[in-house]
Parts: C-alpha cells; structure tokens; sequence
C-alpha cells in the first residue's frame, strides 16, 4: 500500500482532533447545560449549546473520516456517503454562522447595552440559530442534488472509490457556481461582519471605563473567534474560489478540509473563555470539590450588580470622550 506524507500528515490531524475535540465539546455541554439549569438560557447558552451540537457531529463522523483513509477509498455502503457529506458540511457552515452570531451579539453589548439588554432574549437567539441552520440545509440541499441520481460513491482513473470527491462535467456545470455562492454566503459576508464588529469591539473596549483585565479578557475573545473563522474556514473556501476560477474540482480541497476539522478543538477553547468559570472552579465542579458554589455565587454576585454598571459605563465612557473630541 503506497503511503505519502500527505496521507500521514491527514490521518494525524483527523486523529488528533477528534482525541482533543470529544471531550472538549463534552466539557463546554457540562458547563453550559448547567448554567442552564441553574440561571437560566440565554444567548450566549444558546449559541454555544448549537456549536457544541455541530461540533460533536462532527466529531462523531471523523472515525469514518479516518476509515476512508486507512482504507485508501469508500468501503462503506454507499447509502451512508450523503450522509456523512451532510453532517460534515452541515456542521463546518454552520459553526462559521453561529460564530458570527456570537461575535455580533458581543459587538451589540458593548456599542448598544441598554438597548441590546431589552431584545436580549434565548428566544431570539432560538430564532436566530434555527435560520441560520435553515440556510444552510438549503445551501446543501442543492449541493448534494448536483451528485445526480444518488450516485454519491465515484471512481477515480486508478478504480478507488470516493464519497463525494469524483465529478462529471455535467455536474461541476452546477456545482462550482454553487460552491462559490456557498462561499460568498455562508463565509466572506458573515467575516466581513465579524471584522467590522471585532474591530468596533477593539475600538470601543480600549476607551471604556473596565479595569485592565476586563479589557484584556474581552479583546482576548474578540480577537481569538475572529482568528479562528479565517484560520480554520479561509482555506476550504478558497479552495471553493479557486475551483470556480479554474472550473474544476481542485486537488488540494481534502487538504483544505484538515484546518476546517481543528474547529471542533478550537471553538471549545472559545466557549469556555466566554463563560464565567475559571479554570479551577471547572476542576472543582468536576471533581465535586467543596466551596465551588460559593465562588460562583459571588462571581455572580460581583459581575451581576456590576455588568449593567459596567455596559452603560463603556457607552457613557466612548459617549463623554467622544464629546470631548467635538469641543
């Protein structure tokens, strides 16, 4: 069996992220159904429980991922391909959506707190997660029609099989425009928006009125999602960009795919900066260590009373130097 270091370097990565990204996303389910219990949905509980849903389909899929590798081609029926295509698309464009929704909720509280506190409801963000995943299926709804007749296992000039990898001309016709408007949809507008609103966040952050560490703690997570949206999701949409340049289906998309895949590791990273635990109460609450519950109470406590005070202080804050700019 002929092995390169491409193949290696793949199977490594798929390997090592579902080892890192299964307990990750088990972890940020732990935390974030708790405080859900405990304190009640809100948006940032709703976004993270859908991110932590797509990520854990995701993971769920790589064994196969890394079967098809192994294997050096498609030995499972061929009725499980178009599955497998969806949930792996599924949850690497929706991830990207959903995190642009958190990014654009955090810009919305900083610039606009008083009036973002009166809409800001789980109910919305219910709303708003269920059109982002319907815009989505749609996008790969069609996606998935373009394979024509079902025939989602292909062969390739040297007899191995594929899952959604091999395509007539005919297809591609369909296909790549599609690919493109999938990328300018689902990936270059949601990151324009997100710059736009991580750098307003940068900006409005620096001249409020938090303490040092709350500025760096807000920053730290600003910029971290906006990293991990061109990090992980720029390479396989280009790789869509590309395609519709050259008209073809281009070799180097499965490599593309390995940064999307680190996704699953990373976005936890994210999720658990946003929430309001430490790292030690985590350890305490897993390990049922004593004293944890006080100390989450009066972080709730102290940043409960003063997080109202802390928002309208950010606005009147950029509000007053603003002002003194115009004298």
């Amino acid at each position: 069996m002929e092995v390169n270091v491409s193949s290696c370097l793949s199977l490594l990565v798929y390997i090592f992220t579902f080892l890192l990204g299964l307990p990750a996303n088990l972890l940020v389910l732990f935390v974030y159904v708790r405080k859900a219990r405990k304190h009640g949905a809100t948006p940032n509980v709703v976004y993270a429980l859908n991110l932590c849903v797509a990520n854990l389909a995701l993971v769920s899929w790589m064994p196969i991922k890394v079967t098809e590798m192994v294997l050096r081609g498609w030995k499972l029926p061929a009725a499980v391909c178009p599955v497998y295509s969806f949930f792996l698309f599924s949850s690497l464009y929706g991830s990207s959506l959903l995190l642009t929704a958190v990014v654009v909720g955090r810009y919305l509280s900083i610039a606009y707190p008083i009036t973002y506190k009166i809409y800001r409801r789980a109910r919305t963000s219910c709303l708003v997660s269920a059109i982002l995943w319907a815009l989505v299926i749609v996008h790969l709804g069609l996606a998935l029609i373009a394979e024509g007749g079902g025939q989602f296992v292909s062969f390739s000039e040297l007899n191995a099989s594929s899952c959604y990898e091999n395509f007539t001309y005919e297809q591609l016709k369909f296909l790549v425009p599609l690919r493109l408007e999938m990328s300018l949809a689902l990936f270059l507008v949601p990151l324009i928006v997100s710059a736009f609103c991580t750098l307003r966040c940068v900006v409005l952050v620096r001249r409020s009125c938090l303490s040092s560490v709350g500025k760096r703690r807000v920053l730290v997570v600003a910029l971290s999602t906006l990293a991990v949206l061109v990090v992980c999701y720029g390479p396989y949409n280009i790789s869509h960009v590309v395609g519709f340049v050259l008209y073809t289906n281009v070799e180097w998309r499965s490599e593309a795919m390995l940064t999307s895949s680190c996704n699953v590791f990373l976005e936890p990273v994210i999720m658990l900066m946003m929430s309001p635990w430490t790292p030690k109460d985590l350890v305490d609450r897993l390990c049922n260590r004593r004293g944890t519950k006080s100390s989450y109470r009066s972080w709730h406590q102290g940043n409960g009373k003063g997080s109202s005070r802390n928002l309208q202080g950010t606005a009147q804050g950029v509000t007053t130097k603003t002002r003194q700019e115009r004298v």
